[in-house]
């Protein structure tokens, strides 16, 4: 399906998909014009063995599935075939309307974003993938914004130091944001309430920054928990005066479900040099960022904010390609001989599907609701 969200440029599914669907008994039809943004022409599906369907109507009447990126609009749900399964992310944490909408409709929604974080899952698991991209395109608007080089320089005009770049959260954005950040020649710091990641950012070249000396604060999951008012304190306090020295500072912390956590204070901004950026990846769902506007650049107390959303959809191509792998990978987990085959009692299924024949099945969700 045709991703209508503003400024949304990534398709579900890419060309090569579609030719590696094909052998499983899967076959592929595309909405008219849905790759053009990440530069995926009709012709191209075409090409692959696809059919283009001019219009959602067609596409809809004629596909078991619809896969789309972005969370669908209640018009979008009232266009869905009763009986068929719909995929996308769709925080039905928060999203509580959509998912009363899906049941209705009697359709077997699939979230992405509830894919349980195993070791089968990983390969189906969009979350991950499109934080690489976050991770890695969020450096880059750091250099972008800055008014220093990353790298120390020694020219005939003297030395130039190396910029100080903070990563605030050690998931898959922030370890690809040290990466980038790292090769780029910053000298980077890190923070991570997770003790488990100390390693990971010390072998990409980036000192941890220790807030939390107690506790471990990850989840079975491998999510981060929110911290106690004793603990944000102690985090605050530590985190205030690594900020103030930081050239380029990357927020990258997220809970599942919740609005993103404080990280970076209004004092903590009024601290750093002129000229100084925050880039705040987590600014869709409310910014790490105090002064943080979702959607929107800005410049306050000498700093630029960097507040844009959904940063995957910037670096399309790419995005579009790795979403597009996890998709084959869910399709051939949740099917058999090309038919959908929904088991509740399945780890990943039962994760990931919220509504089904009408009801609301997620645990989670359905407690929620």
């Amino acid at each position: 399906m045709r991703e209508t969200a503003s400024g949304e440029k990534r398709v579900a599914v890419v060309p090569d998909s579609v030719k590696r669907l094909a052998p499983k008994k899967i076959e592929v039809s595309v909405e008219a014009g849905a790759g053009e943004l990440s530069l995926a022409s009709n012709d191209d599906y075409r090409a692959l063995g696809a059919k283009v369907e001019e219009g959602i109507g067609s596409l809809v009447d004629g596909c078991d599935v619809i896969i789309k990126i972005r969370p669908p609009t209640l018009e979008e749900i009232g266009k869905l075939k009763e009986g068929s399964a719909f995929v996308s992310l769709l925080y039905p944490l928060v999203n509580k309307d959509l998912v009363k909408a899906l049941a209705a409709r009697k359709v077997t929604s699939i979230s992405l974003d509830m894919i349980p974080r195993t070791t089968l899952a990983q390969m189906m698991d969009v979350l991950s993938s499109q934080a690489t991209v976050a991770g890695y395109y969020a450096v880059l608007l750091g250099a972008f914004y800055l008014p220093r080089f990353f790298p120390m320089l020694t020219t005939a005009a003297g030395t130039i130091a190396p910029a100080k770049v903070l990563i605030l959260g050690a998931g898959v954005a922030g370890l690809q944001a040290i990466g980038t950040a790292r090769r780029l020649g910053a000298v980077v710091e890190a923070n991570d309430v997770r003790k488990a990641v100390k390693e990971q950012v010390e072998s990409l070249g980036a000192k941890f920054v220790d807030t939390n000396p107690g506790e471990d604060m990850a989840t079975a999951g491998g999510y981060a928990k929110e911290l106690t008012d004793e603990a944000k304190a102690k985090q605050r306090e530590i985190l205030a005066r690594h900020i103030a020295k930081s050239d380029v500072v990357v927020t990258t912390a997220l809970i599942p479900g919740r609005p993103a956590p404080k990280l970076v204070f209004a004092d903590m901004v009024q601290s750093m040099k002129p000229g100084s950026v925050v880039v705040d990846i987590a600014a869709e769902m409310g910014g790490n960022c105090e002064l943080t506007e979702p959607g929107k650049v800005v410049v306050k107390h000498g700093v630029t904010l960097v507040g844009e959303a959904n940063f995957p959809s910037q670096l399309a191509v790419h995005a579009s390609q790795m979403f597009s792998r996890n998709m084959e990978k869910l399709l051939l987990h949740f099917s058999k001989d090309g038919a959908l085959k929904i088991d509740l009692k399945e780890e990943i299924i039962g994760g990931s599907v919220i509504t089904h024949a009408g009801e609301v099945v997620h645990p989670k969700v359905k407690e929620l609701m």
